[in-house]
């Protein structure tokens, strides 16, 4: 086990959840790429990303309608549907972190860039939410990575030291962040790159 080592911190959204737009988009578009164009350009990654930092679902969404009006079925359709995004969770990783659990060495947390009107759904679906100690959710908090300031309540609110934290996330910023703060990053590409990372720190077996 790696001493320095006392918590693991996991990204949810592209490391435990599939989650992911076109989901539901390619049941409305009838091509890929007009729905490729409508997420590009109108209901894009930098327009729900405000909803993870705290902008309520109806004000986003009346944004979008009023500039966009031909597309306001489309536009109400993200979080009408929202739940359709959702395509189950990524087996591998849940696996990695049902491990971790079970050994019991380590603190277990969750840090996620995640609206705080639809998250409520994930914690319904995803029984294996249930295994971290504390998930900190951007849109409760009213901000997000890679802001400074959401890692900094991560440490205070769970009282962890990020040089003994490890983070897992699939975007790179997040993990530059990360680093930045002193925490170990890990860059999410796969269940099996993740494990042996993992085994790499001593954290798996």
């Amino acid at each position: 086990m790696n001493d320095n080592i006392k918590t693991v911190v996991f990204d949810l959204g592209g490391v435990l959840i599939n989650w992911d737009p076109r989901n539901m988009y390619r049941k409305m578009f009838d091509s890929e790429r007009k729905m490729e164009w409508f997420l590009e350009n109108i209901c894009t990654m930098d327009w729900n990303e405000e909803q993870d930092a705290g902008r309520t679902i109806k004000e986003a969404t009346a944004l979008l309608v009023h500039k966009y009006p031909p597309y306001k079925s489309y536009i109400e359709a993200y979080y009408g549907r929202w739940v359709e995004m959702l395509d189950g969770e990524k087996t591998g990783t849940v696996k990695i972190l049902n491990q971790i659990k079970k050994e019991n060495k380590f603190r277990l947390l969750a840090l996620t860039n995640w609206s705080a009107e639809t998250f409520p759904y994930a914690l319904e679906r995803f029984s294996f939410l249930n295994q971290f100690e504390g998930i900190l959710v951007s849109g409760e908090e009213g901000m997000k990575k890679p802001s400074k300031s959401i890692y900094d309540l991560l440490f205070r609110r769970y009282k962890i030291k990020a040089e003994e934290s490890i983070f897992i996330d699939d975007s790179l910023r997040n993990i530059d962040a990360a680093e930045h703060c002193g925490m170990v990053g890990i860059h999410f590409q796969s269940a099996d790159q993740l494990a042996e990372r993992l085994r790499d720190l001593k954290i798996l077996s």
